[in-house]
C-alpha cells in the first residue's frame, strides 16, 4: 500500500481544514480536518504518519501492519453521532447527512435510492444482497432522526435477487415500502427518485423537502448505522472497478475501502491494466471523469473504470449535445479532443436549466421531448457527427432524427460500454413504466 492522500473537499461546500500536522502518529478514526461552514470531518482511514499537509490535502503513509480497531466517535442524540462521524451522501453529491437528515419531515417520507443509476457499477445491489439487515437498521435510524412516518425503497426491477431480498426484510414492517424502477438512465436523480416514488414532479430549483421527502443514498444509510451502533467515523467507501483488468472485465467489487487509497493501488488489487487502454474514469460512465492511478478515493468515489481506446475521427466536424444528466460541456470537448474530432456547433439539451452556480438540471429527468431542432442546428454548422452524453429517453429521440440526417452519433459512454460488454445508449428497449405491488410490498 502506498501512501493515502485525504482531499480537503470531498463534499459540497467549502474545503475544511487541517487539524493534524507533519509528523503526527495517526489511527483508523484519527480526525484529520473539521469543516469551517458546510462541510464534514475527514477522518484518517489508516494507522500511520502524517507525512505531508498541504494547501488541498493531507497525505499520511500508512504503517506496514495495520490493526482492526479505530478511534471512536462521542456518543451522543443520533443525529449528533452522524454529524460528528462525517457522514455524507455516498451516491456522488457528498451533500453532508447530517445537515440533511436535521430536516424535519413531520411524518413524510425517506426515500432511499438504491437505484445504482450508473451502468457497470454494482456496489450498492451487493451491499442489499450482502448487508441488508444493517441496511434495514440504517433506514429505520434515518426515519426515526427525521420525523419520517414512512420509508420509500426506489430499486431497479431487472436486481431481481436485491428486490427480493428486501421485500423478504421489509414484510412485517408496516411503514418501509419498495418501489421498482424502470432501467433506465438516470432514475437515480434525486428528483427522478421523487417523481417515481411519490408521483411529484419537482421544478429544478426545489429539493425534496418539498415533497415532504428526504432523499439519501443505501450505503449513506449503511454509514449512518455504523455510526450510530458502531461508533465508527465515516472513513471507507464501497466500490466497483470494472473494465481492461487482467482477467476479465468482469466487476470488481471492492465494501469498505480505505477512503484516501490511490486509483493504481485498487487497480493493481483488482489485477492490473491489461495492455493498451483509453481512459481511467473515476465514477461512471455518465458522471464520471478521467483520472489518473495516483487520485484518492474520496467518501464519494463509486467506481474506477478502464476503458478500451476512443476511436478516431480524423479531424472530422462534430456538434456536441450537452445534457444535465450527462458529461459537462468541458467534459465532452475533452472526449471529442480525444477522438481527435474538431468542434463546430454546440447545443444544448431543451430541458437543460442552468443553475445560479452555472452547473445544469433537467426539467423532467428521463423524460425528453425531442432534439430534431438540435439535429438541425447541427447539420446546417456542418457537422458530421454528433457527440452526446444524454439519458436513455433522450439518446432514443436523437436517434429519431440524427441518422435520417446522415449525422453519426457518438454517445460518451461508448468506449465504456464497449469495453463492458453492454448494450450502447442508442434506442430504448425497456418500458419507462414498472408494475407495482399492492403498496409497494
Amino acid at each position: 500500500m502506498g501512501n493515502l492522500q485525504f482531499l480537503l473537499r470531498q463534499h459540497v461546500g467549502a474545503p475544511c481544514k487541517p487539524v493534524v500536522e507533519t509528523g503526527d502518529e495517526v489511527e483508523k478514526g484519527t480526525l484529520l480536518a473539521v469543516p469551517e461552514g458546510l462541510g464534514a470531518n475527514i477522518f484518517s482511514s489508516v494507522y500511520g504518519e502524517v507525512e505531508a499537509v498541504l494547501e488541498d490535502r493531507v497525505v499520511i503513509r500508512p504503517d506496514e501492519e495495520q490493526k482492526e480497531g479505530f478511534v471512536p466517535i462521542s456518543e451522543g442524540t443520533y443525529l449528533d453521532m452522524v454529524k460528528e462521524a462525517g457522514v455524507v451522501g455516498m451516491g456522488g453529491a457528498g451533500f453532508p447527512t447530517g445537515v440533511k437528515l436535521g430536516t424535519d419531515l413531520k411524518g413524510g417520507y425517506i426515500l432511499v435510492n438504491a437505484a445504482e443509476c450508473e451502468p457497470g457499477l454494482y456496489h450498492n445491489i451487493r451491499q442489499i444482497e450482502e448487508n441488508m439487515e444493517i441496511t434495514l437498521r440504517g433506514i429505520k435510524y434515518c426515519m426515526e432522526i427525521s420525523n419520517a412516518a414512512k420509508a420509500i425503497i426506489a430499486i431497479k426491477a431487472k436486481n431481481k435477487k436485491a428486490v427480493e431480498i428486501i421485500r423478504s426484510a421489509i414484510q412485517e414492517e408496516e411503514s418501509i415500502f419498495i418501489h421498482l424502477l424502470p432501467d433506465i438512465y438516470p432514475m437515480g436523480e434525486e428528483r427522478a427518485v421523487v417523481r417515481e416514488a411519490l408521483g411529484k414532479l419537482l421544478d429544478p430549483t426545489q429539493l425534496p423537502s418539498a415533497a415532504d421527502s428526504i432523499v439519501i443514498n443505501v450505503e449513506t444509510v449503511l454509514r449512518v448505522a455504523e455510526a450510530i451502533e458502531q461508533r465508527k467515523p465515516c472513513y471507507s467507501k464501497n466500490m466497483t472497478i470494472i473494465g481492461k483488468i487482467n482477467g476479465g472485465n468482469q466487476p470488481h467489487v471492492y465494501m469498505d475501502v480505505p477512503v484516501g487509497t490511490s486509483v493504481g493501488d485498487l487497480i493493481s488489487q483488482a489485477g492490473g491494466i491489461d495492455g493498451v487502454y483509453g481512459e481511467i474514469i473515476m465514477g461512471g460512465p455518465f458522471t464520471g471523469t478521467p483520472t489518473t492511478l495516483d487520485a484518492p478515493v474520496t467518501k464519494t468515489t463509486g467506481g474506477i473504470i478502464v476503458t478500451i481506446d476512443l476511436p478516431d475521427l480524423h479531424g472530422a466536424p462534430v456538434g456536441l449535445l450537452i445534457c444535465a444528466c450527462g458529461g459537462s460541456e468541458a467534459r465532452m470537448r475533452d472526449i471529442c479532443e480525444k477522438m481527435h474530432g474538431n468542434v463546430v456547433s454546440v447545443g444544448r439539451c431543451k430541458q437543460a436549466v442552468e443553475m445560479k452556480n452555472g452547473t445544469l438540471k433537467c426539467e423532467n429527468p428521463g423524460n425528453c421531448p425531442g432534439q430534431a431542432q438540435k439535429c438541425l442546428q447541427f447539420k446546417k454548422d456542418g457537422a458530421e457527427y454528433i457527440i452526446i452524453g444524454n439519458c436513455s429517453d433522450c439518446s432514443n429521440t436523437v436517434m429519431g432524427s440524427a441518422p435520417k440526417m446522415k449525422l453519426k452519433v457518438f454517445h460518451q459512454t461508448d468506449h465504456v460500454m464497449r469495453t463492458i460488454n453492454h448494450p450502447l445508449y442508442r434506442r430504448l428497449t425497456v418500458s419507462k413504466q414498472v408494475d407495482q405491488l399492492p403498496e409497494g410490498k
